[in-house]
């Protein structure tokens, strides 16, 4: 893994440097080749609380987490305890799809029938983008968007359905099951 480790009112010294990607190159024992992905690690500095982010975008596989600690090198471990947190979910949840083999999706069968429920906008003219973001859509089945919905801890995602190649969307409804949302 190449790492790119940045400090923001921080200054990434030889030996925080070396303990990143000590603690980090640990990851490596949870694939059978090591992964050639970039590591993007961010570490900053706000009113005495170490910050540390970080992003390792794989094939298949986005990892990301993040933590704030008082001492930096606690916020490191925590924040290796939460990557192997999602790489051991994922694995579980992957082993046990192919187990599985062919078996119905009935946990989704239920939330594709659900509609959202979105309250219209009163003034059309008070809408304002203030971000845009572009990513390639990977391929992939709605169990599989979930996971990767939950392992960003994002409310939704966004994907491309390996069955049908139609652009959906699976989102975590108010009472915490998931939803999804598919051209007609």
């Amino acid at each position: 893994m190449k790492y790119n480790i940045r400090g923001e009112n921080l200054e990434v010294t030889n030996a925080i440097q070396e303990y990143v990607e000590k603690k980090i190159g640990k990851l490596e024992r949870y694939f059978e080749t090591t992964p050639t992905s970039e590591v993007h690690v961010n570490l900053s500095v706000y009113n005495n609380q170490q910050r540390i982010e970080v992003t390792i975008p794989m094939q298949d596989l986005l990892l990301r987490a993040e933590e704030q600690h008082r001492d930096l090198y606690a916020a490191i471990d925590t924040v290796l305890d939460k990557l192997e947190r999602q790489i051991r979910k994922y694995k579980t949840k992957v082993n046990r799809k192919f187990r599985q083999g062919g078996a119905p999706k009935y946990v989704f069968a239920q939330m594709e029938k659900e509609i959202i429920d979105e309250p219209a906008l009163e003034d059309e003219s008070e809408l304002e983008i203030v971000r845009t973001k572009r990513f390639d859509l990977k391929p992939m089945d709605s169990e599989e968007a979930a996971l990767q919905m939950d392992m960003l801890g994002h409310s939704f995602f966004v994907f491309r359905n390996a069955d049908t190649g139609d652009t959906n969307v699976v989102y975590r409804r108010n009472d915490g099951r998931y939803g999804l949302i598919e051209p007609s």
